[in-house]
């Protein structure tokens, strides 16, 4: 799974149901996805976007390729200030707010991969997480391909993916692999940010709200 920002907690099935997760780093950066950016509340009906300040990449750059530019912190600490919610979260001295405000000269997947593990701790959820873009994976390889060659890379005999993902892999290229393809089931639960939920909600509430929802099927 792509490294995500503060992603919904329905993300965080994937912790639940497997005894590795793959941060899938190794692919081109999807501009008008969810790596850096995700919706948080600016009033009780409104939603706007909370982005990472990312420096300038190519239009091909990889997700793994993402930087910070140098005065990244600076502008997160300017953006949290039209969100209510991230504004009184560190005016309480939420440990949480300080998290986000890590950022250091780290590539930009180690900073997401770094804070979904700390929010698997949070969660209760931690599991081994490996990112794809250190395994040395032929970059010829494409789609299930890949995906299939970092599972054996792994040594892993299933391959869990949101429901989102039937339409991408095939059972029986899996199954040739000797690789069992599974899918969780569409997520029940509410679809904000895990960030919002967390500064609203006990975190072993959502734990077993997310337990609840980890449904395989094939």
């Amino acid at each position: 799974m792509q490294p995500y920002f503060v992603p919904y907690a329905g993300y965080f099935r994937l912790f639940a149901a497997a005894d590795v997760v793959v941060m899938f780093d190794c692919v081109q950066f999807p501009r008008h996805g969810w790596v850096h950016r995700n919706r948080l509340p600016i009033s009780s009906d409104a939603t706007d976007w909370f982005t990472l300040p990312l420096g300038k990449a190519a239009r091909e750059a990889r997700i793994s390729e993402l930087t910070f530019p140098p005065d990244a912190r600076a502008r997160m600490e300017a953006r949290m200030q039209r969100f209510p919610i991230l504004v009184q979260a560190r005016k309480n001295g939420t440990p949480l707010i300080d998290r986000l405000l890590q950022i250091a000269n780290d590539p930009v997947a180690e900073y997401l991969a770094g804070l979904i593990d700390d929010l698997t701790r949070m969660l209760g959820l931690e599991r081994t997480m490996v990112r794809s873009s250190t395994l040395g994976i032929s970059a010829e390889l494409r789609a299930q391909d890949r995906v299939i060659a970092i599972a054996q890379r792994l040594g892993a005999t299933r391959y869990v993916n949101l429901s989102g993902g039937r339409a991408l892999y095939d059972h029986a290229t899996f199954a040739g692999a000797g690789i069992d393809l599974a899918f969780l089931t569409p997520y029940g639960g509410a679809m904000e940010s895990i960030l919002a939920r967390l500064l609203a909600e006990e975190a072993p509430v959502l734990k077993e709200e997310i337990l609840r929802e980890t449904i395989l099927e094939p």
